[in-house]
């Protein structure tokens, strides 16, 4: 078995467009997804502009007045979109100290009763009225991280012996952009639980990219490598740190893991924004499993460790059949006041079940 990493790999995004450089993207890239599940990509090609008008934003669109904040909270969305304040979401039972607002390709709202109880998750975002500069900033982040994935999704494939455009009829027609502030924790009450977000790996996208948007002083972010033993992600300037998300492991039969990470607060504020490609609602886990099972079933797989495989990933392992409905299922228990206001029909079910 390969060693365990002890620091996260960087790839430099413009060496695709040099031919003499491609296959050794190509092997570092499949490394970084068969051993470590978590990289940077510098050179990336989504402007700074793009970047720097969204972390400008977030000091003000934090700052907004607790009415304000509420007056678009997550709880008013059946889509799940919304802003959500510290201590409204739980991680592995316990609260997460971090608060956030979540947005997402902006679709119309198209479930009726005759679809599927997930297909509620597509809908309409909910913009913050006193601060009217704040949509076009994040539209045009959500559509540049859009052409990323997409650019990112082709030498994944490439980099996994698939011809390119392999791996993109699993995405969905809505991506999930978050932007998360984790406050800073007081020195003086050492009892307070440091949990931003707690370990977990990630159930809500294909993809994750990630902009750590605090200066590179201000930690957090860890990831667990296969012995058990926490690394930290520390910022880099001018990259995105990008991981595996669930459904991708179970597309891949295992052979690229959905690695386990959590944030731990500090005396310092800190602000992240992951963007997360998203799935296909309708994906059963035959679709997933079967479809390049043949292809990467040669493949060697390195074992997590054992907190890892301990995290609940209730698609890879559960009884609910689509990723839509498993998404559904976290969500609700993430999010309960939510999941009672707007799914009372299972909120009971995916409480209760340790699927």
């Amino acid at each position: 078995m390969t060693a365990s990493f002890s620091e996260i790999p960087t790839i430099d995004l413009s060496q695709a467009g040099d031919e003499s450089a491609i296959p050794g993207l190509l092997s570092s890239l499949r490394y970084a997804l068969t051993e470590v599940g978590f990289l940077y990509v510098s050179n990336h090609g989504v402007p700074t502009t793009t970047i720097d008008g969204l972390v400008n934003a977030l000091p003000k669109l934090f700052a907004l007045e607790d009415e304000v904040k509420k007056s678009i909270a997550l709880e008013n969305s059946p889509h799940f979109l919304g802003y959500s304040g510290v201590g409204s979401e739980t991680t592995g039972g316990t609260t997460d100290r971090r608060e956030q607002f979540e947005f997402a390709t902006e679709l119309t709202a198209t479930w009726h009763e005759d679809l599927p109880l997930y297909e509620r998750l597509r809908g309409p975002n909910q913009w913050p009225r006193e601060d009217r500069e704040l949509r076009p900033v994040i539209e045009n982040y959500i559509r540049e991280l859009t052409g990323l994935g997409e650019r990112f999704l082709d030498l994944v494939a490439q980099a996994l012996s698939l011809s390119p455009g392999a791996l993109r009829s699993f995405l969905s027609d809505q991506h999930r952009l978050k932007l998360v502030h984790y406050p800073a924790l007081p020195t003086s009450d050492p009892a307070i639980s440091q949990q931003g977000v707690g370990p977990h790996k990630d159930s809500s996208g294909w993809w994750t990219f990630l902009l750590q948007a605090s200066p590179p002083e201000v930690k957090g972010l860890q990831v667990l490598n296969k012995a058990g033993e926490w690394v930290d992600v520390p910022v880099v300037p001018g990259t995105f740190v990008v991981n595996i998300g669930q459904a991708f492991e179970v597309v891949t039969n295992g052979v690229c893991k959905a690695t386990t990470h959590r944030v731990l607060s500090g005396t310092d504020e800190r602000y992240s924004v992951p963007f997360f490609q998203g799935v296909r609602r309708d994906l059963t886990k035959a679709e997933a499993v079967g479809s390049l099972k043949d292809h990467f079933s040669a493949l060697a797989i390195s074992k997590e460790s054992d907190e890892g495989h301990a995290v609940d990933s209730a698609f890879l392992k559960g009884k609910y059949d689509t990723w839509g409905e498993s998404q559904l299922r976290t969500k609700v228990r993430s999010h309960r006041e939510n999941g009672r206001k707007f799914y009372p029909e299972v909120y009971d079910q995916y409480i209760n079940d340790d699927a």
